[in-house]
């Protein structure tokens, strides 16, 4: 996808130049000798197409990953391919994934016809008992003069009058009669609201003025509201989410697997039910973390009603998407994946029947150096486990910042719009991997006093 691999930062994740001011500037450079090059990840490889994975986690910790190849490496970060695979089994798998999500696509394509057809839906298709909306106004269309704007704006209103010639129109046949199936109906009320998420994720990036690529998020989101039925679609940040893997994988299948896997790790976060939320239960870790390390600040927040630290909800939810520069954020994500890398994460998410050839003489014994450093320490501290895992490095990554504000909300913060304005004023300053390393640290603290705790 990217031709210069000696090209800038900047050069990959192109800022529009009306929105140069707005948005934080990128601190990443790409360091020789530190940075994961395309030349390095490609003898990382055995000639059967086996990955050194220690020697790769070890590339990233110290100057993350080069962005002309940055897509095939959270691949495996992220679970998608094991790295004990080889060649012919990766490509087997690859293959597979993308005949599946094309048959997921389809179901999708017939239940609503905008799916695949380069539109997005942004107005409600249907009421919440099953009755269709017609509208023209549903759909959004690509003019490389203006932008997106609907169909009956272009046309004018005499557009209602003649349906053939109107797309937005003509395709929503499929919309005509009443929808019975709960599920269904569940599917098309997210559609809209994905498509109004879409149009405004990254619109800072020049990849997105590009109408096919803001309709290619839109349809891997909406599928993937289809096969997940217990999470569906939240607004509350799955296109931040997303977004990053349309522009690292240029085939469309390949992004959807890589944000499904990415998924795995964080849908506890966006499972919701009549009584919780699912990212409660980071936020609750979070106070656990702030309580036993700084108890001094958890009481002044609990005073200031902080208690449940719902102000870190945006940072735990999309990752410091906020906090940082877009280049920045994917660097710190790289970060945090190699810190937290299980070598299992293949296995513990396919279904055994799927799982590539690879037979038991292929597969050497694990050792400690093939896990990340942050799974390592939770490896040896003993520390047992709660009912949803260990707790993740992104938990300690705001604790960090906490501990770095703690000065300031001590003696500045008098409320709650204090502690968040305190916070804010992180946004484009923090450095990723000064923030991995200052997480490593807490994370070490917080497991030796965890242990001895009584």
């Amino acid at each position: 996808m990217w031709k210069d691999p000696g090209a800038p930062t900047d050069y990959f994740y192109q800022i529009r130049p009306e929105c140069a001011d707005d948005v934080p500037k990128t601190k990443f450079k790409i360091k020789a000798g530190k940075t994961l090059s395309e030349r390095r990840w490609r003898a990382a490889f055995s000639p059967e197409g086996h990955l050194d994975i220690a020697k790769t986690l070890s590339r990233i910790h110290r100057g993350g990953i080069h962005p002309s190849i940055r897509g095939e490496v959270w691949e495996f970060l992220l679970g998608c391919y094991d790295p004990r695979s080889t060649f012919d089994d990766r490509e087997e798998i690859r293959q597979r994934r993308r005949v599946q999500y094309a048959t997921w696509k389809e179901v999708c394509r017939q239940m609503d016809s905008v799916v695949g057809s380069g539109r997005i839906i942004t107005a409600p298709l249907i009421t919440e008992d099953g009755e269709p909306i017609q509208d023209p106004l549903n759909i959004l269309e690509a003019n490389p003069e203006k932008g997106l704007e609907s169909t009956q704006q272009k046309n004018g209103t005499e557009s209602h009058g003649n349906a053939s010639n109107n797309p937005s129109l003509s395709q929503r046949e499929d919309n005509c009669t009443k929808v019975l199936d709960k599920k269904v109906i569940q599917w098309k009320l997210t559609l809209h609201q994905i498509g109004l998420d879409v149009v405004r994720t990254d619109r800072t990036l020049v990849f997105y003025e590009k109408q096919e690529n803001l309709s290619k998020l839109w349809d891997i989101l909406a599928v993937y509201a289809w096969i997940d039925k217990d999470v569906g679609y939240c607004q509350a940040g799955m296109s931040d989410l997303c977004s990053p893997m349309i522009m690292l994988l240029e085939d469309e299948a390949d992004a959807f697997w890589c944000f499904e896997r990415l998924m795995r790790k964080l849908r506890g976060n966006f499972r919701c039910t009549d009584s919780s939320v699912g990212v409660e239960t980071q936020l609750s870790n979070l106070a656990s973390v702030i309580q036993l390390l700084d108890p001094k600040l958890h009481q002044h927040l609990e005073t200031l009603g902080g208690g449940d630290y719902l102000f870190a909800f945006r940072m735990l939810m999309v990752l410091f998407r906020r906090e940082f520069s877009f280049g920045d954020s994917l660097y710190l994500w790289e970060m945090m994946w190699a810190l937290e890398y299980d070598p299992d994460l293949f296995l513990l998410y396919e279904e055994p029947e799927s799982i590539g050839k690879n037979d038991g003489s292929k597969v050497k014994p694990k050792s400690s150096r093939q896990f990340g450093k942050f799974e390592r320490e939770n490896m040896k501290s003993g520390v047992k486990e709660g009912e949803e895992g260990p707790v993740p490095i992104s938990v300690f990554l705001v604790a960090s910042v906490l501990k770095e504000k703690s000065s300031k909300l001590l003696t500045e913060a008098r409320g709650l719009d204090d502690v968040v304005k305190i916070l804010n004023d992180i946004t484009g300053n923090i450095d990723a991997k000064k923030a991995c390393s200052g997480a490593m640290k807490l994370h070490k603290k917080y497991l030796r006093k965890a242990k001895n705790k009584p």
